[in-house]
């Protein structure tokens, strides 16, 4: 599944799902556009490093995707966008009558309202060339719900919803809008997280991640940033032509439920 010649914009993609996508289409042959709200020198040598390895161009350009202006100037600085993968994305947990209102905003900001502005900028783009893939990383929870997860689920959800109105809006052009839904999937930021469940649950580390961490992931088995990287490839394939408007799970059952 052939990418070469095809610029992709992978927003969030310094780390974890994002890089791992970033990594799985630039292997594919892709060009690749890095992006997180940081402009360090490791996040500039992140992406010589993914160029070197796989032969193509990578670059990284720093945007906040909280802000409106910088979602449509990542796009806009890119040059060209034939891939566009919508990752960035942010958490925080809460009961609803306690959730702080400013996580709220950030969170529907970074993880919804960043799709619409990079989708709005990237389409014109996307017709100008003949052909465009929208790939959105959506959640389990675009699907289904957790308590003290508003904000997250409601965004989630939104993408979703969002999602299938874009792919309706280019369904007779060449031009293909999914969204992706992991459940639990192995990232630095996961990792990191299993040693304090495991001090406060006093368990051991497979059993934390077993019947804590997947309680309600039925493969009782972490997705891999490689498996997500390598679904959004799919979805930019021929194979995927038409596939459009619709999610697909990368969940080890847990929307099976």
């Amino acid at each position: 599944m052939s990418l070469a010649g095809k610029t992709a914009i992978v927003t969030g993609s310094n780390s974890g799902i994002g890089y791992g996508v970033a990594e799985e289409l630039a292997r594919a042959g892709a060009d690749v556009v890095l992006n997180s709200f940081t402009d360090r020198d490791e996040d500039h040598a992140l992406a010589e490093n993914l160029a070197a390895a796989h032969g193509v161009t990578v670059r990284y350009i720093a945007a906040d995707m909280s802000r409106p202006e910088d979602c449509r100037a990542l796009v806009d600085r890119a040059g060209a966008c034939d891939i566009l993968v919508n990752n960035a994305g942010i958490q925080h947990v809460a009961a609803v009558e306690s959730f702080p209102a400013e996580k709220w905003d950030a969170i529907i900001a970074i993880n919804l309202s960043s799709a619409f502005h990079t989708t709005a900028a990237a389409l014109p783009l996307m017709r100008a060339a003949g052909w465009g893939r929208i790939v959105n990383i959506a959640s389990a929870h675009g699907l289904t719900a957790s308590p003290f997860k508003s904000a997250y689920v409601a965004a989630k959800h939104g993408v979703v919803g969002l999602t299938k109105t874009v792919a309706l809006e280019t369904a007779e052009e060449p031009i293909t809008a999914n969204a992706i839904c992991p459940g639990y999937v192995l990232t630095p930021l996961v990792e990191a997280q299993i040693p304090d469940q495991m001090k406060t649950h006093g368990m051991d580390r497979d059993t934390v991640v077993r019947e804590v961490m997947l309680a309600r992931q039925p493969s009782k088995a972490f997705a891999t940033t490689g498996q997500i990287g390598g679904t959004a490839v799919f979805l930019c394939s021929e194979a995927a032509a038409q596939i459009t408007g619709t999610t697909l799970s990368v969940d080890g059952g847990w929307t099976a439920l």
